[in-house]
């Protein structure tokens, strides 16, 4: 089966106290993990030693990165290179959220190389790509995606192929309080992992698991992650609360 995560994205929040105590709550709660489920946390780099630290010894569960820099070294003043990471036990980087791309004009080609970097280190690319409200009203979401896909990841083996993980994001449903509908996360999951199998074959499509990003709250997890192409998520808000995101944890299937 492939791996189904809960991957939680902090994003730019907590001061340190706040990161302790959301651990230390997070795991004081009964969390059901099998072999081919993992919970990941995307925290601010900053709080990477601590989130290491109250992992240690927990089964199939990691720290993130949400970022890297493309290079590997340099003078690259407030960037932090993926081989550091790896240097701390990081084991996964999120790469080309929306936010990136947005804010930090990340391109597509960009992306090419913060790929590359990370599977360098033999870590996990957590890939992200979605589309904004004007190309979903427009009905094109499905190109957009496409076109982001083959444009990041398209010159990769097919043995590197499978070490990366997608989080679909519709970005219309970001932090809005919209959520897309458990049949609609679904037949993009399935539009995309059929990119995939075009170009590298069923058997490898079926190896990657992808993720949706888009709101996953407790109330609607586990109904999201019961869709056949959809191997769980990548949570924003409601993973900084403690019980939402034990609950999502959970839901998994």
């Amino acid at each position: 089966m492939r791996k189904q995560i809960a991957a939680a994205n902090w994003k730019m929040n907590l001061n340190q106290n706040e990161a302790e105590t959301l651990l230390n709550e997070l795991l004081s709660l009964p969390l059901s993990l099998q072999a081919h489920q993992e919970a990941i946390f995307a925290v601010p780099a900053i709080y990477i030693p601590l989130a290491t630290h109250k992992l240690t010894g927990k089964t199939n569960m990691y720290v993130a990165a949400q970022n890297c820099h493309q290079k590997d070294n340099g003078a690259y003043t407030g960037e932090i290179a993926a081989p550091m990471f790896a240097s701390v036990g990081v084991k996964h980087i999120v790469l080309g959220h929306s936010e990136r791309r947005e804010y930090f004009a990340e391109s597509d080609a960009l992306l090419v190389e913060k790929v590359n970097a990370v599977l360098a280190i033999n870590s996990t690319p957590i890939f992200c790509c979605g589309e904004p409200l004007a190309i979903r009203e427009a009905g094109t979401q499905n190109a957009f995606v496409e076109t982001q896909i083959k444009n990041s990841l398209f010159h990769l083996a097919e043995d590197q192929i499978t070490k990366v993980v997608i989080a679909y994001e519709p970005i219309w449903a970001i932090g809005t309080g919209k959520t897309a509908s458990s049949e609609q996360a679904q037949e993009i999951h399935a539009y995309i992992r059929s990119v995939f199998a075009t170009k590298y074959g069923q058997p490898v499509a079926d190896q990657i698991s992808i993720l949706y990003g888009g709101s996953v709250k407790a109330a609607n997890a586990k109904e999201i992650f019961s869709q056949p192409d959809v191997d769980g998520g990548l949570v924003g808000g409601a993973s900084l609360v403690a019980t939402e995101f034990a609950a999502i944890i959970n839901a998994l299937k």
